[in-house]
């Protein structure tokens, strides 16, 4: 696929579309809004789930997904680490646009998700998102693709960014952006969940942990306004604006080709669960890989992924596989399947 390398042609095309789509309010709304404040970098947030200095990623498999996401946890040392009783939480799935799993995050996952940390006594739960600008509102898309009727009569609240204000942050070392300008929201909650699908993406090569946080990004600054050629790296240096303190992948369905609206579906059944975004992305691209994902993704280790490297040079996680220790639970009937996938996921994950 042609991947277009001008800004001009993104901010053309996307006025366009709001011209003809009527949708003038949202135009000036969304692309001319300036941040409220300058707030300093919160991206202090320290990974958790270790056991004897080593990243914990919990792989799970089943069909019951309330059990399969209870199993994760517990195989990280439980949700009690994250001190989250009488704190509130911010649950960031995947709410692209329309469309079902695994276009979006799968809305079983939101709402067994939301009784398990009432079970644990979370005061206040917010779900929230911003979809991609042609696909606007994102209340509308949450509905459309069947999140708002999962999620709708649990104790919540949906948070819709692009309802809300914006904050600006300076990225470090940034080579693409130096400041990031992101929803409010993220940082007024005690806890942020990250709930992204695993799957592939046309443009950005692939999109799970670290991509899922340019939803709480400002349309001024989507990857495709900043450096289009580039955007793996923007993805990687937006992500220095905020540190999720959990990442749940749904691996329930996932894209291995194509995305990320519509592409080849597999059903690998998972639930990948791990306080480090790129050992969730690690994890997640050797999912993909051991279904035999899309071939630019199989000619290239997947330590050296441009989300990847780009993310380890500024110290958003772990750098080797010998910083990884995966545990793993199947709770399906097919264990010897179940192995031969981990087999598949470590030799991926380790061939560097």
């Amino acid at each position: 696929m042609l991947i277009i390398k001008s800004r001009l042609f993104y901010k053309i095309g996307i006025s366009i579309f709001l011209f003809l789509k009527l949708r003038w309010r949202d135009l000036f709304k969304l692309l001319l809004a300036k941040p409220k404040a300058k707030i300093p970098n919160h991206n202090h947030t320290q990974n958790i789930f270790k056991e004897e200095n080593k990243t914990l990623v919990s792989i799970v498999q089943g069909d019951d997904i309330y059990t399969m996401l209870r199993e994760g946890l517990e195989l990280l040392g439980g949700l009690e680490k994250l001190d989250i009783k009488g704190k509130s939480v911010l649950v960031k799935p995947n709410i692209v646009n329309r469309y079902p799993s695994p276009a979006n995050t799968n809305p079983l996952v939101i709402k067994n998700l939301i009784k398990i940390l009432h079970e644990y006594g979370v005061s206040k739960i917010f779900v929230g998102d911003m979809s991609a600008i042609f696909a606007l509102p994102t209340k509308k898309n949450a509905i459309k693709s069947g999140i708002w009727e999962a999620i709708s009569e649990e104790n919540m609240e949906f948070v819709p960014f692009e309802e809300y204000g914006w904050v600006e942050i300076d990225i470090p070392g940034g080579r693409f952006i130096k400041k990031a300008i992101v929803s409010e929201f993220i940082y007024t909650v005690d806890r942020v969940i990250n709930v992204p699908v695993i799957k592939t993406h046309s443009y950005a090569h692939y999109t799970i942990s670290l991509k899922n946080f340019i939803g709480a990004i400002h349309p001024q600054q989507r990857p495709y306004f900043i450096a289009p050629e580039f955007w793996d790296e923007v993805i990687a240096e937006l992500n220095v604006a905020y540190t999720p303190h959990l990442n749940i992948l749904d691996g329930t369905k996932i894209f291995i080709k194509g995305g990320p609206t519509r592409g080849t579906v597999a059903t690998p059944n998972l639930i990948v669960i791990t306080g480090d975004r790129i050992a969730a992305d690690i994890v997640g691209l050797s999912v993909i890989r051991s279904f035999g994902g899309w071939e630019r993704r199989a000619t290239m280790d997947v330590w050296q992924q441009r989300q990847i490297k780009r993310a380890i040079e500024l110290h958003l996680g772990v750098g080797s596989p010998s910083e990884l220790k995966i545990v793993s639970k199947c709770l399906g009937a097919d264990k010897s399947d179940f192995e031969k996938l981990l087999q598949k996921i470590h030799h991926v994950l380790n061939n560097t």
